[in-house]
């Protein structure tokens, strides 16, 4: 073989390799697009599920809290329910005894600060019309003003804004 030839032979070898090569990356090329969507399309559906999970998480967390806000509520409810007897002993021991600057006046005044604190208040009803809604008429007695309400047996208490006991009263006639 002479030069010339050996010389043609290494052009088409080399042109030959070079279409190869470039055969090969293009080849290689698409693989790695298509990876690349692959990978694009996995990292959209890995982020939306995150999203989703977030949000649900959050939602959890929000129906916890209202959960144990309303156990907190009815637990409150049901021993505030307890403590209204004891407040109405000191009521009657305190009208009973006469003295307004007994111990037990002192006794009461702290107890209702606290129940204030968890949201128990009284209701006023002497002078107030009777309504059903706040009042229970025990009896109707003659004087005053029709429907008002001249005695309070037992005091009514509200809790956060909602009726827990109503006020046993007398009505006048």
């Amino acid at each position: 073989m002479d030069k010339e030839e050996k010389k043609e032979q290494e052009v088409n070898y080399e042109e030959e390799n070079n279409e190869s090569s470039a055969v090969d990356i293009k080849e290689k090329l698409k693989k790695l697009k298509e990876k690349l969507e692959q990978c694009q399309q996995e990292k959209q559906d890995n982020l939306t599920g995150w999203q989703r999970s977030q949000a649900d998480f959050i939602n959890y967390r929000r129906r916890q809290e209202e959960q144990m806000s309303e156990w907190a509520k009815m637990f409150g409810e049901g021993l505030l329910r307890d403590i209204l007897p004891v407040l109405d002993t000191l009521d009657a021991s305190i009208a009973h005894s006469g003295q307004s600057e007994n111990g037990l006046v002192s006794v009461r005044d702290q107890l209702i600060k606290i129940l204030a604190k968890h949201g128990l208040t009284e209701m006023k009803s002497i002078g107030e019309k009777f309504n059903p809604e706040y009042h229970e008429a025990i009896e109707q007695v003659e004087g005053g003003e029709e429907g008002s309400i001249a005695e309070e047996v037992q005091k009514g208490y509200l809790l956060n804004g909602k009726v827990m006991r109503v006020a046993k009263v007398k009505v006048n006639k």
